[in-house]
């Protein structure tokens, strides 16, 4: 008896415990509701007591991701390229491989072709793209031409179709979906608010959860959102997991899969971004796309492009 006597307040002990735990667990409950969209967080973002309704709207309408390559226009830096365009099977159809050096001197850019490397029909009669994949990737990381008087700045500065056609035109169009990816995107038929993934419009689409964890020696908010089974249709942005810096919440990196058919058009992109630092400035210094896209006027392409910035200055 004596050894039941002294069980019984060691039973209570847990007991008391066991409530206590459970009470505890649901005053921190795991969801955030930001408008209809629910948001999964993990333990951890709930010690952290993150104002979800902010960080929401901080990634709505975040430009850290923009401006970082609007950076490269004001640096001087080295390039590794690899553009490979591949059929059904993949087999390398035609190949760029090279090595280019960015100036930046006295407000103005130039780019220097240090060694290249060609296979296939990457170019025409004429050295002008064959493909509109390499050209999109020439538009962003070859200058032909010196350019001057640029900068960095990204507030105002907006996409725009306006008096674009062709080829001009399509490459605005992607800088819209590649750069902003789950904004509302004007100019590109069809697609209306299907890239606003953000809006309550869209909620009941995705799931979307945040978590934290350290990237790159970086402690970050781990953004994810993903298109629920039987929901992919009329959705563009199938996957985006975005890295966001938890003390100045710019973006370090982000893995983000893009989809759609039209009918006219279709297309299917895989792209990783991942970031670096230089002088105070952020900016991309390693982006992997593969993509396949087919519009009425073109052929199919599949493209796998891979850069590799380095020696900033």
């Amino acid at each position: 008896m004596k050894t039941l006597h002294n069980i019984f307040p060691l039973f209570g002990l847990l007991l008391l415990f066991c409530i206590s735990a459970k009470l505890d667990a649901q005053v921190k409950t795991d969801t955030s509701l930001v408008g209809k969209k629910i948001i999964t967080l993990s333990p951890v973002v709930i010690d952290n007591r993150l104002n979800v309704p902010s960080f929401i709207n901080r990634i709505r309408n975040d430009s850290s991701f923009y401006k970082a390559f609007r950076n490269l226009h004001v640096l001087s830096f080295t390039a590794l390229n690899d553009i490979r365009m591949v059929d059904k099977g993949g087999d390398i159809l035609a190949s760029l491989t090279s090595r280019t050096s960015q100036q930046r001197k006295q407000n103005c850019r130039y780019m220097q072709i240090i060694d290249e490397k060609i296979t296939g029909d990457m170019y025409d009669d004429h050295h002008q793209f064959n493909y509109y994949t390499a050209n999109m990737y020439a538009s962003l990381f070859f200058t032909r031409d010196t350019i001057c008087g640029e900068d960095n700045i990204v507030a105002g500065r907006e996409f725009s179709t306006g008096g674009k056609s062709g080829m001009e035109k399509h490459k605005e169009q992607l800088k819209m979906l590649f750069f902003n990816p789950g904004k509302k995107i004007n100019g590109i038929p069809f697609l209306g608010n299907k890239t606003a993934i953000y809006d309550d419009e869209m909620a009941d689409r995705y799931d979307m959860n945040i978590d934290m964890d350290v990237y790159n020696n970086t402690s970050c908010y781990i953004f994810h959102q993903k298109v629920k089974p039987g929901k992919a249709d009329g959705v563009v942005v199938d996957e985006m997991t975005t890295w966001f810096n938890d003390s100045t919440m710019e973006v370090v990196a982000r893995n983000y899969v893009l989809s759609y058919d039209a009918g006219f058009y279709d297309f299917k992109v895989n792209m990783e971004v991942r970031m670096t630092h230089v002088n105070g400035l952020t900016v991309p210094n390693l982006i992997r796309y593969n993509g396949n896209w087919k519009a009425i006027t073109k052929r199919r392409e599949r493209g796998i492009f891979t850069a590799t910035l380095s020696d900033f200055r």
